[in-house]
């Protein structure tokens, strides 16, 4: 690694790190730049062990026996040291975790390769929120879950929150981009999956009618908390589902609603 202590905030190299309070202006231009954030030493090891190459780092000096180990094959990549004011003042928040790398992103995957290898799938149309979006892929992470299908309109999961809140399992689970949802809908149901739809309608099955006999190859649709899925989703679905309330609760959070419906799903089969 080629160490630089910072001086002047002012120099180009540093751009990838300005402005990253600005979530509409990070969301446009860091797929369009073909990078993404790691934050703390473990999200940039997760980034590392991932296959991600790095652009840069910037962190504060006491980081350094943490983070430089892990750059041992990355001999050219630059290490910009800094102070907690001159962080702040760079990209606009206090970095209590003192550590950020700038990553090459990675190739996208195309849907249909997730869908030919995959048995079990989360797909997400329109999430906003990428505290929920990070949530989510924390969750299949852990419960075992083969990736992750994402509408168009849906929050980037490399956005920095979202890897945060993931804690790097957004680098490790696969996830791909659907077309729209005349195209998408065919495209799950051709390669075989149950599309079952978490949603409050009369029709539904209760969850643990479902998970009693669970398919072989299963997707789970969420979508947006207050508006819900949209009518094209729903049509695209084979089956409805949903998780019964109590106490006059009408739903959960769609992060915690993926959590539940994955742990069923796992403890059914």
């Amino acid at each position: 690694m080629i160490r630089i202590d910072l001086s002047d905030l002012s120099i180009p190299e540093l751009a990838d790190y300005t402005s990253l309070t600005d979530v509409e202006l990070r969301r446009v231009r860091e797929p369009a730049e073909g990078l993404y954030l790691a934050e703390s030493p473990k999200v940039i090891e997760r980034a590392l062990r991932a296959g991600h190459r790095p652009r840069s780092v910037l962190l504060r000096e006491e980081w350094l026996p943490t983070v430089v180990p892990l750059l041992d094959g990355f001999p050219d990549v630059p290490v910009y040291v800094a102070t907690s004011a001159q962080l702040e003042q760079l990209t606009g928040f206090h970095l209590h975790r003192g550590a950020l790398a700038a990553m090459h992103r990675p190739a996208p995957l195309a849907p249909e390769a997730l869908l030919a290898t995959a048995r079990r799938l989360v797909v997400l149309e329109d999430l906003a929120d990428h505290t929920n979006v990070g949530a989510i892929f924390r969750s299949i992470a852990a419960l075992g879950a083969d990736g992750v299908l994402l509408t168009p309109g849906c929050a980037d999961p490399l956005y920095r929150r979202a890897v945060r809140v993931s804690m790097g399992a957004v680098l490790q689970v696969p996830w791909a981009r659907l077309p729209a949802w005349p195209v998408a809908g065919p495209m799950i149901r051709e390669a075989g999956f149950e599309l079952a739809a978490f949603a409050l309608r009369d029709d539904a099955e209760d969850l643990q009618d479902f998970v009693r006999d669970v398919p072989e190859r299963l997707a789970l649709l969420f979508g947006t908390e207050g508006e819900g899925l949209t009518r094209r989703a729903l049509a695209s679905a084979t089956r409805c589902v949903t998780i019964p309330m109590e106490h006059g609760v009408d739903s959960l959070n769609v992060a915690t609603a993926a959590a539940v419906a994955l742990w069923a799903v796992r403890a059914a089969r």
